[in-house]
C-alpha cells in the first residue's frame, strides 16, 4: 500500500547527505528534492550546525519554504512551516560555573596540542550545543581535508574526547564525531533524535525515515540512525541518497 505524504516523514542530515562536507547543494539535486522528494513525503532537515551554516549550504531561506521542518542543532532549534517553533539552551541547562570550566580545559587542551596547522575559532558555542574544533574552523577547505586524514590516521578527535569525558565524568555529556574537522558536545539525549520529540509531537506518522552517513558508534547520526522510531538509510554522498530516495518513493 502506498503511503500518503502525511503519513511518511523523511529526515536528512545535511553535511554528507544533501551536500558534500561543508559544500553547497547542487541544483540538480534541489531540484530532484524539491520537485520529486517533497510531493511524496513530508520532508525535514536536522543538522548539527546551527541556521547560518544550513542556509549557506542549501541555497538561503528558501528551504523554509520547501521542508516542513527544519532542524538546527541536532533539533534543539525547532522550525516548523518556516517559522520557529522552540529551541534550547545548553546554558541553562549546565550552568555557567560547569560551562566555564569546560571551556577553559578545552582551551588549555588545545593551547598544548601539536598539530601540523592551526587556524582560528577553536570552539563554537551554539544554543545546544558546544562545537570543538582542533583545528580551528577558519581553515580552508585544503587544510580541513588535510587535517581529517591526518585525524583518520591520529585520531586526534577522538583522544580529545577520551580526556574530556574523564575530567568531566559527573556531567551527562555527549560528545559526537561529525563532519571533518570537530565534535560536538551536548547533554546526555540532546542528540539529533531529539527533533523526534517535536516532529511527532503533533503528527502519527506511519513511518519515519532518516538519511544520514556518520552513522557508526560515535558519529552524529548514529542515535537517530538507530533508533526505534525510525527506518535508518546510509548513505555515503548526496548521489547515494538520490539514488535511495529513488528506490524508496518508486520515482522515475
Amino acid at each position: 500500500m502506498t503511503l500518503q505524504r502525511e503519513e511518511i516523514l523523511i529526515l536528512f542530515d545535511v553535511d554528507g547527505t544533501l551536500t558534500k562536507p561543508r559544500g553547497v547543494i547542487d541544483c540538480e539535486f534541489k531540484d530532484f528534492l524539491y520537485q520529486q522528494v517533497q510531493p511524496k513525503a513530508t520532508i525535514g532537515l536536522v543538522g548539527g550546525s546551527d541556521m547560518e551554516k544550513i542556509y549557506e549550504q542549501l541555497n538561503g531561506r528558501e528551504i523554509l519554504e520547501y521542508f516542513d521542518y527544519v532542524f538546527p542543532e541536532n533539533g534543539l532549534v525547532q522550525y516548523e512551516k518556516g517559522k520557529e517553533v522552540g529551541k534550547v539552551s545548553i546554558s541553562q541547562y549546565l550552568g555557567e560555573e560547569v560551562l566555564q570550566r569546560f571551556i577553559n580545559f578545552v582551551l588549555k587542551y588545545l593551547s598544548e596540542l601539536e598539530l601540523p596547522i592551526k587556524r582560528g575559532t577553536f570552539i563554537e558555542f551554539r544554543n545546544g550545543m558546544i562545537n570543538v574544533s582542533p583545528i580551528g574552523r577558519n581553515c580552508s577547505q585544503k587544510e580541513r581535508i588535510e587535517f581529517f586524514e591526518y585525524d583518520k590516521k591520529n585520531h586526534i578527535r577522538q583522544q580529545m574526547i577520551d580526556v574530556l569525558r574523564k575530567e568531566f565524568s559527573q556531567v551527562d555529556l555527549t560528545y559526537s564525531i561529525g563532519g571533518q574537522i570537530s565534535f560536538d558536545v551536548f547533554p546526555n539525549g540532546w542528540d539529533k533524535t531529539y527533533c523526534l520529540r517535536h516532529a511527532t509531537k503533533a503528527n502519527s506518522f506511519k513511518e519515519i525515515h532518516f538519511f544520514g552517513d556518520k552513522t557508526e558508534p560515535g558519529g552524529n547520526d548514529y542515535e537517530i540512525f538507530n533508533d526505534s522510531r525510525t527506518i535508518g538509510h546510509k548513505v555515503n554522498s548526496p548521489e547515494d541518497t538520490k539514488r535511495q530516495l529513488i528506490e524508496l518513493l518508486n520515482l522515475q
